[in-house]
């Protein structure tokens, strides 16, 4: 089977771009489809026999449609591919692959471009949640050049800011899950560990670094490297799944939803060791923070995370305004910068009081991206057998 598709970069992240349309039909063959194309599952991880590049940055997939009859230019489904196993992960969204969902529906004649920038509205299926696209273009087409850069990205790009729009309760249909700022959640082996639960574009669990026995300098190849901290991690991410209701067991939260909620860990600002060698002023920081992302820490930080992280750390009470209140003093409204293993992101939240509650009218981001390649992606009829 042949499909066209395109590759691009959105963001720190990488992936093949589809059309609705040019997809199966039918869900199960579909996924045989993407999984074949991308080499997966692979038990050595490395995934020689597709397109994916053998980290869970580079191993998403998109899935961009006519959203016209829902009020929106486009629609955008995204999935986490798994290295190892025969899983398409479709609980959350992935905001640096959303980075490029503009650019490629401006390119593909999905919406008309208005040089020198083109808004594109897409409604993302994972989360329900609408975004706004600002995306440079010229002559028609998406500019990608320009000189702003992304940590985690070599060179420059053009900025593409992107708007989410009351991105609160995105999987669970709640900005706190629990309605609280702070929960106590058992971890079998680990007794009671504090964290702080927030869904916003993605839901996430915020832990303290000390709390798992860490400082924040840690290299991500350092945490890859052991087993036993990857295990420990994983069932306290586990544990919070279980809590808040998005998977029955810790088996079934590894097993069947392993991108939702995710992991991040989480203190006040602090020099630390950069992926490049160099090293990280705490100067530049609101919190220092890191994400897990599929078994794995992130070498940079998720762009839902970061909007998450970004709400957190503009809601009253928990671990994340607790790491970032007093860099937040002195820094413009709204604004919280994140320390991660490949520098520092910028992002900008607005949280207003709702009643008892709270309310997320936006966050922003900024990201670049790139059209990486355009063609067809190949799969033998044999690959896209149903496994017995």
């Amino acid at each position: 089977m042949q499909v066209p598709a395109v590759l691009m970069r959105g963001g720190t992240s990488r992936g093949l771009y589809f059309h609705e349309t040019d997809l199966p039909a039918d869900p199960d063959l579909r996924d045989r489809f993407i999984l074949a194309a991308y080499g997966s599952p692979d038990p050595y991880r490395r995934q020689v026999d597709g397109i994916g590049g053998a980290t869970s940055s580079t191993s998403k997939v998109a899935i961009i449609a006519d959203g016209r009859h829902l009020g929106v230019d486009v629609t955008y489904e995204f999935g986490q591919v798994s290295i190892d196993q025969p899983l398409v992960d479709r609980t959350g969204n992935c905001g640096n692959m959303s980075a490029a969902v503009g650019p490629f529906a401006v390119d593909e004649g999905l919406v008309p471009a208005t040089d020198p920038v083109t808004q594109v509205r897409f409604l993302n299926l994972n989360t329900g949640k609408v975004v706004t696209a600002h995306v440079p273009t010229r002559d028609g087409r998406f500019d990608p050049t320009g000189d702003f850069a992304v940590a985690g990205v070599p060179g420059t790009g053009a900025s593409i800011r992107l708007d989410y729009l009351h991105p609160g309760g995105a999987v669970t249909g709640s900005l706190l899950p629990t309605g609280r700022t702070v929960d106590q959640v058992m971890v079998p082996g680990l007794g009671a560990v504090e964290m702080s639960i927030v869904d916003a574009a993605n839901p996430l669990l915020f832990v303290r670094w000390e709390s798992l026995g860490l400082t924040g300098r840690e290299l991500p190849d350092e945490i890859d490297a052991d087993a036993a901290l990857l295990a420990r991690l994983e069932l306290v991410r586990a544990s919070a799944g279980v809590h808040i209701g998005t998977a029955p067991t810790h088996e079934k939260a590894t097993a069947l939803t392993p991108s939702v909620p995710k992991l991040a860990l989480v203190g006040p600002p602090r020099a630390y060791p950069l992926t490049d060698g160099s090293v990280q002023s705490d100067a530049d920081q609101t919190l220092r923070a890191s994400m897990m992302s599929m078994g794995r820490l992130h070498r940079s930080y998720a762009l839902t995370g970061a909007i998450c992280t970004a709400v957190a750390a503009a809601l009253p009470g928990t671990l994340v305004s607790e790491a970032a209140r007093e860099s937040q003093e002195n820094a413009p409204d709204g604004e919280i910068r994140i320390g991660h293993p490949s520098g520092v992101l910028p992002m900008a939240a607005r949280v207003e009081r709702n009643g008892d509650g709270w309310e997320v009218p936006v966050v922003s981001g900024y990201r670049t991206a790139r059209r990486l390649m355009a063609g067809e992606v190949t799969v033998p009829d044999p690959n896209l057998a149903a496994q017995v």
